[in-house]
């Protein structure tokens, strides 16, 4: 193994664990933020020279097509467990052929999803209630999103299986270049060449196109320093065993955020109905949630990786020790984010729109604001252990649970059984984002996540 190898993998089985996670989850909490801000930008870009209904159009719109990327986002999320525990367990030979898998897998899902996310998006847009006034923008933005889905999908694998690999410096690059040139195309065809909504999208796929190349061509030149050795038949070589493992471990990953993401177009379409000021305070409220996302996802993906390593490894014992290091980190942050939003809401929801009306409902959600951030902390840990160590029956579990149980049992107690309107399935879904910690806090204290057996056999 060369000096070069060791600096593009990450060995999280042996030294301080506190030092270790900060470093890995740096350019992991960078990342989020760039892709926060670029998202952020288009939310103010677009309020601030459409309006409202311009507001309710990215808004929608984006709720369509992310909703799609979370089929990404959970497959990308078990290769890079996978990857975590076969480089733990030193079985780099199985690493190299799962990542082949991986990405012929990720290529034939990605023709199947973008053919039928297009051929469906006006029955979306309507069952998503959205208002007449922005649906022409909507179906504009969604169409350009949804055409860019295979950008989204190779940069999330690719991108995954580095992080596996403890290398999350790499992925924060690509994302850089991405999240300036998707701020500079926003003022151009936003601002510039006046094309609202459908602007932002451009301007979005061309920045995710511009750093899923550049994954590519960084992970082909240096596939050896990565264990890997890829070549032209890489996207067609499929090992059966490894496959069933990924649709195993990717399917209960993908429904949970799919399951989340669908209670919430299924509260948002409920909510948009009470008009657009409250639609556009759903795209808000969305970014927001977006912020404290960002510390909670890069802890929990950290530890996930950290954890699966250690398991791979079979050093049980390091696990309590990462789990402890991403509650206290995130927490924190979280307790900063409740503050600003608490002692600054002006600032806070005057940055994205100077609506009267919108801003009125704005100061309805501080509460609403606070409980998601927290949730965000108390789940982290929980859902870095469950992923972590493979189990996808849990997995499959804590999606049903969290995603449609919870949250949309809850929301629609708040709003018809107790008669909270709007405000009711915003507090419905975020009390359900604790879910993850209770079954995490049973799981952990049962012990049966010391094994390796969930992902593969000695």
């Amino acid at each position: 193994m060369s000096t070069h190898t060791k600096m593009l993998t990450k060995d999280f089985t042996e030294g301080n664990v506190t030092k270790q996670m900060l470093l890995f989850a740096t350019p992991l909490f960078m990342s989020s933020f760039l892709q926060i801000v670029y998202n952020i930008v288009d939310m103010i870009i677009v309020g601030q020279m459409t309006g409202k209904i311009g507001l309710s159009a990215i808004a929608i719109g984006g709720d369509v097509t992310h909703f799609f990327t979370f089929i990404a986002i959970g497959f990308g999320g078990a290769a890079q467990i996978i990857v975590a525990q076969y480089l733990g367990a030193k079985q780099t030979d199985k690493l190299n052929l799962f990542v082949k898998t991986a990405l012929t897998f990720m290529l034939l899902t990605t023709i199947a999803i973008s053919a039928f996310s297009l051929t469906f998006k006006n029955d979306l847009l309507c069952l998503m209630n959205t208002p007449e006034e922005s649906f022409r923008d909507a179906l504009a933005y969604v169409s350009v999103s949804l055409s860019g889905l295979i950008f989204v999908y190779g940069y999330n694998f690719i991108s995954a299986i580095m992080r596996g690999m403890g290398d999350s410096k790499h992925p924060f690059i690509f994302i850089s270049v991405s999240a300036i040139l998707n701020v500079l195309l926003d003022v151009l065809f936003v601002i510039y060449m006046g094309i609202g909504a459908v602007g932002a999208a451009w301007g979005t796929v061309i920045s995710q196109g511009v750093s899923f190349i550049l994954s590519v061509v960084f992970l082909w030149r240096h596939q050896r320093h990565f264990y890997l050795e890829l070549d032209i038949t890489t996207f067609f070589r499929i090992d059966k065993e490894m496959l069933i493992t990924l649709i195993k471990l990717g399917i209960p990953m993908a429904v949970k955020g799919m399951a989340i993401h669908f209670s919430k177009l299924f509260m948002n379409s409920w909510i948009n109905s009470y008009g657009v000021a409250v639609s556009a305070m759903v795209g808000i409220g969305h970014k927001l949630g977006m912020i404290s996302i960002l510390f909670s996802s890069s802890f929990n993906t950290a530890g996930s990786s950290m954890i699966g390593q250690n398991i791979g490894a079979e050093k049980y014992e390091r696990v309590p020790v990462i789990m402890n290091a991403t509650f206290v980190l995130t927490l924190i942050t979280s307790i900063i984010l409740s503050v600003a939003v608490v002692g600054f809401p002006s600032k806070v929801f005057g940055a994205f729109t100077s609506d009267k009306e919108v801003l009125s409902v704005a100061n309805e959600f501080i509460p609403i604001a606070v409980l998601t951030f927290l949730g965000s902390a108390f789940r982290a840990p929980m859902n870095g252990l469950i992923d972590g160590s493979g189990n996808y029956k849990l997995n499959f579990l804590v999606a049903l649970f969290d995603g449609f149980v919870m949250r949309i049992g809850l929301a629609v107690l708040f709003c018809i059984g107790f008669n909270q309107g709007y405000m009711g399935l915003w507090f419905g879904d975020a009390i359900a984002g604790f879910t993850p910690f209770v079954i995490g806090v049973v799981y952990y204290y049962s012990g049966t996540w010391r094994t390796r057996s969930y992902l593969f056999k000695d």
